[in-house]
């Protein structure tokens, strides 16, 4: 048993003062809605109209979730308002850099088990790196990057697909290797944004409030151009422009990528509005597979392969996986596990883990904060 010392250290490290609870509550959703994505069989696009098609929303939105709230994590923990500045920001960014290769290799040890789902890791990695850059930039400029990536890659990105180094055997693993179903010439969008939340007063309710209000904006302005580009047939089916300007999950269509987008911030935005309240303490067991983000994800994906393995004797078919209706036993699972670590230990086991090789890796002379702020 632990002792109480230890205890204690472990609830202050995920309910102190320093911890955004709204953050961990985000990314609980996230992590969730990357699990009923994978694990559920969504026959019928979102239709508000229509209750029995809201499970949709997971699809697609989930992992955009998951990018923008990295984008918040990697603004955190390199200064949120106040950016490090040199020499500590040179230590931030190879201690990112060395993540970025660990999230990286982590992925591609995923996609061995043969599980039928896009590992987001190696994007993630691919990612991380591409922040590296963006970690002195104000928060203006972290804005404008993110909507030119996201306005102007969707009409680029159809005559990416179409390259032919994703042909053949060595196309497809290339396609793996680099994480190409989450593409990074426009999911750095996603990180920006993210980067840019991240580098606001997220205590602040009025910030938060905005973040909402804009997060509804944004979802209500990308449905309104999908509507109208669907009634002046802008996007004939199969065109061009149907590419362009889709609205489907994973299309990365201009209407996804901005009504993604806003959806993202505005359940960051309703995150931490609520945490603000005694609900916080209610929604805890959540906020606990919240703070351990990569170990909840990479424990889903481990767990998929076992089962799989042990009562399918295959751990690529999907439809037999799903037939076990196993979603509610690993939400269940990861709530558990979840909680017992972050009270027992405090952080998840993976991310102390890529936290203790990066400092190694990367030592600093002059000390660090004992009480950082989300990670």
């Amino acid at each position: 048993m632990a002792a109480p010392a230890a205890v204690s250290r472990a609830w202050r490290s995920w309910n102190g003062p320093a911890r955004l609870h709204g953050v961990d509550l985000a990314r609980a959703l996230a992590v969730f809605g990357m699990l009923a994505a994978h694990l559920l069989t969504i026959e019928q696009p979102l239709r508000l109209a229509d209750p029995a098609t809201w499970i949709d929303v997971v699809n697609g939105r989930s992992s955009i979730l998951f990018a923008v709230l990295a984008g918040v994590s990697i603004a955190l923990i390199t200064g949120g308002r106040m950016p490090h500045r040199a020499p500590r920001l040179g230590v931030d960014r190879r201690r990112l850099a060395v993540r970025a290769v660990l999230l990286w290799a982590i992925g591609l040890l995923l996609t061995q088990t043969g599980v039928p789902i896009y590992v987001i890791l190696p994007a993630y990695g691919i990612l991380f790196l591409l922040a590296l850059p963006l970690l002195a930039l104000p928060v203006w400029a972290l804005w404008a990057l993110a909507a030119s990536v996201a306005l102007v890659v969707p009409w680029f990105l159809p005559f990416l697909d179409a390259l032919p180094i994703w042909d053949g055997d060595a196309g497809e693993t290339l396609f793996f290797v680099v994480g190409w179903a989450y593409p990074f010439p426009l999911w750095i969008a996603f990180v920006a944004a993210g980067m840019a939340l991240g580098r606001t007063d997220l205590r602040r309710a009025g910030t938060q409030a905005l973040i909402l209000a804009a997060g509804v904006a944004l979802t209500a302005l990308g449905a309104v151009v999908g509507l109208l580009a669907d009634m002046a047939g802008w996007a004939p089916p199969d065109s061009y422009a149907a590419a362009v300007l889709s609205a489907e999950a994973h299309s990365g269509g201009v209407v996804e990528v901005v009504s993604s987008t806003g959806f993202a911030m505005a359940v960051l935005g309703a995150c931490l509005l609520v945490c603000r309240t005694p609900l916080t303490w209610v929604l805890a067991p959540l906020r606990a597979v919240g703070s351990m983000p990569l170990t909840a994800y990479v424990g889903q994906v481990v767990a998929w392969a076992l089962i799989a393995l042990a009562v399918l004797g295959d751990t690529t078919d999907l439809r037999a996986f799903r037939d076990l209706h196993p979603l509610g036993w690993f939400c269940l699972g990861a709530i558990v596990l979840c909680s017992l670590s972050a009270i027992l230990v405090g952080r998840g086991p993976l991310e102390s883990a890529l936290a203790a090789v990066s400092r190694r890796a990367v030592p600093t002379d002059g000390g660090e904060p004992a009480d950082r702020v989300e990670s």
